[in-house]
């Protein structure tokens, strides 16, 4: 009995002595990049009701930014932040009882990477789905240390949580193989031309939908959400609504970004009369919750792919360009020209590094004025039928086009909706246009409006025409 009472005593004592003790989430840790010139949120749990302080190793003297824990030793405190910069850092973190001390922290921009499996993709690829260039890529890592990554593990979650695992690492072979390939050629462009440390935080699941990064209280309007299918062993994890929002992006919304990166929609393919919509639901949410103001926004529009009977993937691209418009500070890049014949049923593309070039060119540029480089390819207009043929108009072809003849990507119909292959040339006004020996009277054009069509013309920087259709057949 009273070996009984001294063994329950101890073991009191060691829960109470480690609730009691500084803990930090995994996304504070060693090797994190902090945003520049800001306040950033630190936040964790102490000894409850217990003054904490924060000293961080970039102040001139021995500052320390103080707050008190709640009840339940919960405690938040905002950081001022210096100009980036290449020295690292240490931040100690300290109450009554306990400190802990984070080393190799660097001042830099951090961006937020979300998304499925094309975003979640790592520079060592998938099976039988490789990554362009990786070995390479992989074995100069060691070349760029001032990129950083923290890559968050599947977590399904039915109510939203406070933490989640995902510590931050540096850039070196044997951790990059494991880095999303997108935003890892994001950063090194972004690093390269800011000379800025930079920050990627990867929280993706492949196949998940948007719906699964939205909470319970907005998929409970949507008549279509079968909330029941959430935490469900019968249904597909990864197509289950909101278990990603609530286990891996919820507990991130205290870490200060610069801005966010997406790449999803595939699976929400056959599901485009309410994808724009509720990506900018999405988007307006986690603006609102990350407390940053209009935080820039940019996703890739998906790439041609044979989904089966029904040109579906193009209706979703459709839904992706016209979220633009209802999204505030944001921007898709197109990837119509970045597909190879071979991958007409590979949903995974090898061909990352372009993409995460022209993520940064449009942050580079929107985000950061840097002047000179563009950010965004033409995108269609308006038309005019002249006989036979169609004379196209388009937005950003002030300079022209990357090809005159030889295009490819067109198709052009007449009144019985019968769509051909068009020839199509661009003339020395910076039109195109575009006919069919069988369609005598034209009435409508489309350009890369398949389930996969790839294209072959670009500005004249090398920016891809933006899939289209004339019509709303």
């Amino acid at each position: 009995m009273i070996r009984r009472f001294c063994c329950t005593f101890l073991l009191v004592c060691i829960g109470l002595g480690m609730s009691a003790r500084i803990a930090l989430p995994d996304i504070l840790s060693d090797y994190m990049v902090l945003q520049q010139h800001t306040q950033v949120k630190f936040w964790g749990t102490a000894t409850p009701r217990s003054a904490v302080s924060v000293s961080p190793g970039w102040c001139t003297q021995a500052t320390a930014y103080t707050t008190e824990s709640d009840g339940e030793g919960r405690w938040m405190i905002l950081l001022p932040t210096p100009e980036a910069g290449y020295q690292p850092y240490r931040i100690t973190i300290s109450d009554e009882t306990s400190s802990v001390t984070l080393n190799h922290i660097l001042i830099g921009e951090v961006w937020f990477c979300s998304g499925q499996s094309n975003m979640e993709m790592p520079l060592n690829g998938f099976f039988n789905c490789p990554i362009s260039d990786a070995n390479q890529t992989i074995a100069t890592a060691g070349n760029h240390p001032a990129i950083r990554f923290a890559t968050i593990p599947k977590t399904a979650a039915l109510t939203p949580q406070e933490s989640c695992a995902g510590k931050w690492v540096e850039n070196n072979p044997a951790n990059a193989q494991w880095f999303s390939a997108t935003a890892y050629h994001f950063a090194t462009l972004l690093q390269s031309v800011l000379n800025v440390p930079v920050g990627i935080i990867n929280c993706s699941w492949g196949g998940s939908t948007v719906e699964g990064w939205l909470p319970e209280e907005i998929l409970a309007q949507y008549p279509d959400v079968d909330l029941s299918q959430a935490g469900s062993k019968e249904g597909t994890e990864w197509l289950q609504p909101m278990i990603m929002y609530n286990g891996m992006l919820k507990p991130l919304q205290n870490y200060t970004v610069r801005g966010f990166l997406w790449y999803q929609g595939e699976s929400n393919v056959g599901r485009h009369d309410t994808y724009a919509k509720r990506l900018a639901t999405m988007v307006s949410l986690w603006r609102e919750e990350w407390e940053l103001g209009e935080l820039p926004f940019y996703f890739v529009e998906i790439a041609p792919y044979e989904y089966g009977p029904g040109d579906w993937g193009a209706y979703l691209r459709e839904a992706q360009f016209r979220a633009q418009a209802l999204i505030p500070n944001s921007g898709m890049i197109p990837t119509n020209d970045l597909v190879e014949s071979f991958e007409s049923h590979n949903i995974h593309p090898r061909n990352k590094t372009e993409i995460g070039r022209r993520l940064a060119y449009m942050a580079l540029s929107e985000t950061y004025d840097v002047q000179g480089i563009r950010s965004r390819g033409p995108s269609y207009r308006s038309m005019d039928i002249q006989g036979d043929s169609i004379l196209l108009h388009f937005d950003r072809a002030e300079e022209g086009f990357s090809r005159m003849q030889e295009i490819t990507g067109f198709e052009i119909a007449g009144e019985d909706r019968v769509f051909y292959p068009a020839e199509a040339e661009v003339n020395w006004n910076r039109e195109i246009i575009v006919s069919n020996p069988q369609v005598n009277k034209p009435v409508a054009v489309r350009y890369g409006f398949r389930n996969y069509l790839p294209g072959n013309i670009a500005d004249h920087r090398g920016l891809p025409l933006y899939p289209f259709r004339t019509d709303n057949w």
